[in-house]
């Protein structure tokens, strides 16, 4: 697997004395940057590798490349914002440590806090608020999150071998859980909500969070097809087909396979309905709970809205899907991710 390291200005690390001087370089540098239109009101700074992001995850995406240091046994979870995160980091976590926290017992960690305190984001939870964090002390394997394109993971991800586990979604769908997302926090900041057709217009000019859907997608699969050993690429769709199919491609890629007792004993069934979202919704963590990101405190309930395939039909007009379809068509046409 390879990466190339983002560029920023010559080496933060060797210069950068303290962290807080190392975020104020990048801030700087970021700050430089093209913007582009607020989505969803916030401007969004255009990174030289193509892809967009409010200031604060960009400035933390660039930090987490020049500070991360990565073991090649490290699992990185990589979506796009609204393809199934939240439920890949569930079952994730519920698949790797589910001898010391049986899915079915009630002091299961999902119980008090969410998935996104279990498996945290690089950009948005950990390197923030002008610090690096400590991450020598967690034990293997360690589980990480990040939402940037495979080609700005960072460079000692890509050094170590370490796993990237990937999921996409439709993008008819991930455009419509963006957009419930987006208009939530413009609620929040006393915004008019913005139209469905508006956010697919900007969303087909490649204007989105974390940068263009098709080159996210291709980014992954290409790297996928390469090393299938060291990148996972789900789809969103087949695993709401049959979640426990991908509970054991989860569990195999990371070496941590079921053994017959496991089989024998329900336990892939019993991690399919603790991390279901009939289940995950109806937990007091999720309806009560909250979420701290460098973009502020989001409400774990946020994270849950429908998680339907095919929920698209319901807000898109049947022209604006038609669009979105050709240009996935053209743009993954030779690259085997068309079906």
């Amino acid at each position: 697997m390879s990466s190339s390291s983002v560029q920023t200005s010559p080496s933060h690390e060797a210069h950068a004395e303290t962290d807080e001087e190392l975020y104020k370089q990048v801030t700087e540098l970021v700050s430089t940057w093209p913007s582009s239109e607020p989505m969803p009101f916030l401007p969004l700074y255009r990174h030289n590798k193509g892809w967009c992001c409010s200031l604060m995850p960009m400035v933390g995406a660039v930090v987490a490349d020049a500070r991360f240091a990565a073991r090649p046994s490290d699992i990185i979870i990589a979506t796009l914002p609204k393809s199934g995160t939240t439920w890949i980091k569930a079952l994730l976590y519920a698949t790797v440590n589910r001898r010391e926290h049986p899915a079915d017992a009630a002091d299961h960690p999902f119980n008090s806090i969410g998935p996104h305190d279990c498996v945290k984001f690089l950009e948005y939870q950990l390197y923030t608020n002008n610090s690096v964090p400590d991450l020598d002390r967690l034990p293997d394997p360690r589980l990480f999150a990040t939402h940037v394109p495979f080609t700005s993971l960072p460079s000692a991800a890509a050094a170590s071998g370490c796993k990237v586990v990937y999921v996409c979604r439709d993008p008819k769908d991930n455009l419509v859980s963006l957009w419930h997302f987006a208009n939530k926090f413009r609620a929040r900041e006393g915004q008019e909500p913005m139209s469905a057709e508006t956010i697919a217009e900007v969303f087909c000019r490649g204007v989105s969070p974390f940068g263009p859907y098709w080159d996210h997608v291709l980014g992954y699969w290409d790297a996928h097809v390469a090393r299938p050993e060291q990148v996972l690429f789900f789809r969103y769709e087949e695993m709401k087909l049959d979640a426990a199919v991908h509970v054991r491609r989860l569990a195999e890629f990371v070496g941590l396979q079921f053994s017959a007792e496991e089989e024998e004993g329900g336990v892939v069934e019993a991690i399919v309905r603790l991390c279901s979202f009939d289940h995950m919704i109806g937990l007091e963590a999720t309806k009560g709970g909250k979420t701290e990101l460098v973009v502020g405190t989001v409400a774990n309930s946020s994270f849950f809205r429908r998680g339907q395939v095919g929920d698209w039909e319901n807000h898109l007009s049947p022209e604006t899907a038609r669009r979105i379809d050709a240009i996935t068509e053209a743009r993954f046409k030779g690259s085997g991710l068309c079906s």
